[in-house]
């Protein structure tokens, strides 16, 4: 240790002799040999000095110089680094700018033009209404008025305040706070729980944009509400909002929301019930009452709480308003009076052109007709739908002037809304013979002339009636009213395919068909509408008629569009013809394949139909006051079990009739002899002591009755009016089958 360093304060012992001459004797690094391997492979190691030697060499102001030095290096690198941080900060901060330009550059340039960005028009509504006077629908996007902002209560608006933006007045139509909120509720909650949208954002966003959730459509978003800030005051801000806000149910603007779930308008709305209107903004189709009413009201008692908590309202208000709405919920609208509306949208271009304001529509629908009708047809289908294999029906029922009272066309519009009485066709079956029997009576023919109801061969198609029976001689009357099939045949051939087709594209019927022998059995395809308007001259004594629905159409300011005019197409059936039919089909429900229909203290006529393998019933069916049709049948055109136009169709149809005349005044039909027992008697007597004439003249006028064929062995099923002659005519007629 004599050459170590000692420690200070360390006894130090005197040296005499070579010891202390040698003591001050030291060897640099410069006294050494140097060695070239140790000079250019081992690192040079500083000598250390020893304590003397620093005392002596090295002053204490040197050694604090040197510490002052490397403190100032430290200093100095400090700030070169914190002067790169505010470069590369710099740098960084000016290429965000860049890049926050150019995204609302680019964000502005997929807006529309500026100059015009206006407040768009409110689409146009379409109201329906009754022969009353009532609403029965409503079409388009904003079915509800504009209300202003000083006519509301002023609570109403601090509502949606409350619950939405409650910094409405504050902010210019973004709010940092609002978001920043939102977005520590969703952090903290691990989902979406709060938007942090303001009233002029969500304005913004439905007034201009879609609904999509992308962030492009979010900044666009932002943008027109800074816009709209500008453009407008922040109450017409709120006004714009109120009337345009979705509320679910189809309803669109305070008014229209406070009609259809209050049933009053937004003027006159409680606290509660504005705090249920503001709670329906977040999820209208979720919370709307009449899907939903316990969330509806919960979400009221939120919205109350944050009222009260704005100080909007007191507290005592709030808990008095709890639970507390007066519902008046209407139904959503899925009424069969909705495919009366739908139909009426098809042909309101034609009227008036393109709507570009807000109408009514004056229409001919009797609501309690509709309603009847409706129940007629779903509660049959209810209960033998599945007996019959049913699944669809529609009815029409019109006024002899073909005014539509009520129309069904289907069981649910909900389910389907296709139109089966105006859009689909079908075979209308049986139901089809009137125009043939029509053309024979305008040839000469009369309801008691006699033909011939026998098998019958055409070219290998042989026509059979229903009971696979044949009856022999029988009038047309009976013909008609037993619905025998070869006879209809035979007149179709007698009178002519083509003259039966003119005959019934006279009457109404517009759909095309096919002039073969098969028509006479219903084989071309029909509408229900267009069937039921062309039985309607044989009710109005031969004047023809277009069915119609609309009335008047106007303005909400009451600015007349449009006024029907009457139809002006004439005598389309000679009166002393169409009394014959009426007559003729009378016997339909007295004694024919209609039997069950009846209406106690009317007259009425009608024919049923029945299509090939039983897939559509029909029964077409009037009286002097309505002409109603009824089909039944399947959308895939699939075969029902034996379901036929004397069935299901007459019990809708005789359900619906009964309502409808009831307190209505009695008419007979147009010149039509009161059918029963004495009418039948003496047509009878006179067909069976008459013979036929004795010339058979040109197609369409009398001619011999065929010999009658040997008669069919006897069936307990058969019917005897034709085969029985006069005696049992007569007591069937006494006393019944």
């Amino acid at each position: 240790m004599a050459w170590g360093r000692k420690k200070s304060g360390g006894r130090k012992e005197p040296l005499f002799g070579l010891p202390a001459a040698l003591a001050d004797l030291r060897l640099s690094p410069a006294d050494r040999i140097p060695d070239a391997t140790d000079e250019d492979d081992k690192p040079k190691k500083p000598v250390p000095k020893r304590k003397h030697e620093e005392d002596d060499d090295e002053p204490p102001r040197e050694r604090k110089a040197r510490t002052a030095k490397s403190g100032a290096k430290r200093r100095s690198k400090r700030r070169i680094k914190f002067g790169r941080l505010v470069y590369w900060g710099a740098v960084l901060g000016l290429w965000a700018a860049i890049a926050i330009i150019g995204v609302v550059v680019w964000v502005g340039a997929h807006l529309p033009a500026i100059q015009s960005l206006e407040i768009p028009k409110r689409p146009p509504t379409i109201q329906i209404t009754g022969i009353d006077g009532s609403v029965l629908a409503s079409r388009g996007e904003a079915p509800g008025s504009n209300v202003a902002l000083k006519d509301l209560p002023p609570y109403l608006p601090k509502a949606f305040i409350a619950i939405e933006d409650r910094r409405f007045y504050s902010h210019y139509g973004i709010d940092p706070v609002g978001i920043a909120r939102a977005v520590v509720a969703n952090v903290l909650h691990r989902g979406v729980s709060q938007g942090g949208s303001t009233l002029t954002q969500q304005l913004a966003k439905n007034l201009f944009l879609t609904q999509e959730r992308t962030m492009a459509r979010k900044l666009q978003e932002v943008e027109l509400a800074l816009w709209l800030e500008r453009k407008h005051s922040k109450n017409e801000i709120l006004e714009l909002y109120l009337n345009r806000v979705y509320f679910g149910s189809g309803a669109y603007g305070v008014e229209a929301a406070s009609q259809r779930y209050f049933g009053k308008s937004a003027k006159n709305v409680t606290v509660a019930e504005a705090a249920m209107l503001a709670g329906l903004v977040k999820s209208p189709s979720r919370l709307a009452p009449n899907r939903n009413p316990e969330g509806a009201e919960q979400r009221a008692r939120i919205v109350l709480a944050a009222m009260a908590e704005a100080k909007f309202i007191s507290d005592a208000q709030a808990k008095a308003s709890i639970g507390h709405p007066s519902y008046n919920v209407k139904p959503a609208g899925a009424g069969t009076v909705n495919y009366v509306a739908d139909w009426i949208g098809e042909v309101l271009d034609d009227l008036v052109g393109q709507i570009d304001q807000s109408i009514v529509v004056e229409t001919t629908i009797d609501p309690k007709l509709q309603s009847t009708a409706e129940a007629a047809i779903i509660d049959e289908l209810a209960a033998k739908s599945v007996k019959f294999n049913v699944t669809q029906g529609a009815l029409v029922a019109m006024t002899p002037d073909g005014a539509v009272r009520a129309m069904v066309g289907g069981r649910n519009y909900a389910e389907s809304q296709y139109n089966r009485a105006v859009t689909a066709k079908r075979q209308p079956g049986s139901a089809f013979k009137p125009f043939i029997y029509l053309t024979a009576i305008e040839g000469g023919l009369t309801p008691e002339t006699i033909r011939q109801d026998a098998p019958l061969d055409l070219k290998g198609w042989r026509p059979e009636n229903y009971t696979h029976e044949y009856f022999g001689a029988v009038t047309l009357t009976q013909a008609l009213a037993m619905s025998l099939n070869t006879v209809a045949v035979r007149l179709g051939l007698e009178v002519g395919p083509k003259n039966v087709v003119r005959t019934a594209h006279r009457l109404g019927i517009s759909s095309k068909l096919d002039a073969n022998p098969s028509i006479a059995l219903g084989t071309s395809e029909v509408s229900v509408i267009e069937l039921v308007g062309a039985y309607a001259p044989f009710a109005n004594g031969g004047l023809g008629i277009s069915p119609y629905v609309v009335t008047k159409i106007r303005t909400n300011e009451g600015k007349l569009l449009y006024v029907r005019q009457p139809d002006q197409l004439g005598q389309v059936i000679e009166p002393r013809h169409a009394a014959m039919m009426n007559t003729m089909m009378q016997e339909t429900l007295l004694s024919g394949t209609a039997r069950k229909a009846e209406i106690p203290g009317w007259m009425a006529a009608g024919k049923t139909g029945t299509s090939q393998d039983f897939r559509d019933a029909w029964f077409i069916g009037y009286t002097a006051n309505l002409v109603t049709g009824v089909w039944l049948g399947n959308d895939d055109n699939s075969p029902t079990k034996k379901a036929t136009g004397g069935g299901l169709p007459v019990e809708v149809w005789t359900r619906f009739m009964r309502t409808a005349h009831q307190g209505v005044p009695v008419a007979a039909l147009p010149n039509a002899q009161r059918g029963g027992f004495m009418s039948n008697l003496f047509q009878t007597a006179s067909q069976v002591s008459t013979a036929p004439p004795p010339s058979a003249p040109q197609s369409g006028s009398y001619r011999p009755a065929p010999a009658r064929s040997s008669p069919p062995p006897p069936n307990p099923n058969a019917r005897p009016e034709a085969a029985a002659g006069l005696d049992g005519w007569l007591v069937d007629r006494l006393f019944g089958r």
